[in-house]
């Protein structure tokens, strides 16, 4: 297999596995949530959903889940929103559950030759125990890789938030940045160094107010570099900053920066964004982020990276989105990748969630064209 087409293929195997799930995605800014902690126990988005989180998933997103008027409500364990649809009830205590699995379908088309692969691409026990500020997460499952597939956890960490707002997470986390769109191969993602695989091994500071969050990661490299004794020559300090302000209930301003210092294999590297998204209806939600990426002793222009993702909720629970990108290429502003992308999605129950999602990436300088078709049911029990 050629490299031209390997790289396509190696970045949606991944694709289920750094999805960040339902409620996190940055398209429910609509439904005026403005904050992954609003659903999620990681505060960077993805995982495990908090009860809350999975009621919401219930009540508000899927089409035909929502209680009818006047029903008494769901008592914490039992509803259809629940681990395993409510069959354990509440005799795991704080303890909370998941599991998430995605069986896919991939076609892909680069210049003219097609590939056609069924992939199950996550399945993912995830655990979170929270008591007083303390929380404790955990994730565990089928990790599908290009060369194998391995039984491993991409993430688990402890934290602590005290009531003022103040925060410390240490462990194995994908650092803040950005906007943390759903799809991991999105260029403001894999194109800045925030792929399914970038985790960081080390520890995020934060502070939380009413109107603004801040979240600054420092880490000796990357979890994969360190658990492998730097098998892959990437290891080096990395730091990362993000903040939020909330502008409104349903619009809000991101800036971020990142440093990496030098590596066995990598140069010293430095890159920031500014993103801003809102909502102009409930059913419409904007987010437009713009990054730039420099490598020292790197000559001419840095990496530009120009990312707009437009989500509308067509019907209850059926989403249409469109996805204009734009990724330069070091020292030649003409070089780089466009990318149009498209995703239908239909969310018709509690935890079922359809996907179709259509990419085409068409070489700035050669015109060489990629199409890529991803179909995927996610279950999230």
């Amino acid at each position: 297999m050629s490299a031209g087409r390997r790289l396509p293929i190696l970045l949606l195997l991944g694709a289920g596995a750094a999805a960040t799930p339902l409620a996190a995605e940055p398209m429910f800014l609509s439904r005026q949530y403005n904050r992954c902690t609003s659903c999620h126990y990681s505060a960077t988005g993805g995982g495990l959903l908090t009860p809350y989180g999975r009621s919401l998933s219930r009540q508000e997103l899927s089409t035909t889940g929502r209680s009818p008027a006047g029903a008494a409500p769901t008592t914490p364990g039992h509803g259809e929103e629940s681990f395993l649809y409510g069959a354990l009830g509440d005799s795991l205590g704080p303890l909370e559950l998941g599991l998430d699995t995605r069986p896919s379908h991939v076609r892909i088309d680069s210049s003219g030759v097609t590939s056609d692969m069924d992939i199950l691409m996550t399945a993912d026990l995830q655990a979170a125990f929270r008591s007083h500020g303390f929380t404790v997460y955990g994730e565990f499952g089928r990790q599908p890789l290009f060369t194998d597939t391995r039984w491993d956890s991409y993430e688990w960490w402890a934290s602590y938030e005290s009531d003022k707002g103040l925060g410390i997470r240490a462990g194995r986390f994908l650092p803040a940045y950005g906007i943390n769109f759903a799809d991991h191969t999105s260029f403001n993602r894999a194109g800045m160094g925030f792929d399914f695989l970038d985790q960081l091994l080390g520890v995020e500071l934060s502070q939380s107010g009413g109107h603004h969050l801040l979240q600054v990661a420092l880490a000796p490299g990357r979890a994969e570099s360190i658990l492998h004794g730097n098998a892959d020559g990437r290891q080096a300090f990395t730091t990362t900053g993000r903040f939020q302000f909330d502008t409104s209930s349903s619009s809000a301003l991101v800036v971020s920066g990142l440093y990496h210092a030098k590596s066995d294999l990598e140069p010293e590297t430095a890159g920031g964004g500014l993103a801003f998204g809102f909502s102009p209806l409930r059913r419409l939600t904007i987010w437009t982020e713009g990054d730039v990426k420099q490598r020292s002793g790197n000559g001419g222009a840095p990496v530009y990276v120009l990312v707009n993702e437009t989500a509308v909720e067509v019907y209850r629970g059926v989403w249409l989105k469109i996805s204009p990108q734009l990724q330069t290429a070091y020292g030649d502003t003409s070089g780089g990748t466009w990318r149009l992308a498209f995703a239908s999605e239909f969310l018709p129950r509690t935890h079922w969630h359809l996907e179709l999602d259509y990419y085409r990436d068409e070489g700035r300088t050669t015109s060489i064209v990629t199409k890529t078709l991803l179909l995927q049911l996610h279950l999230y029990l």
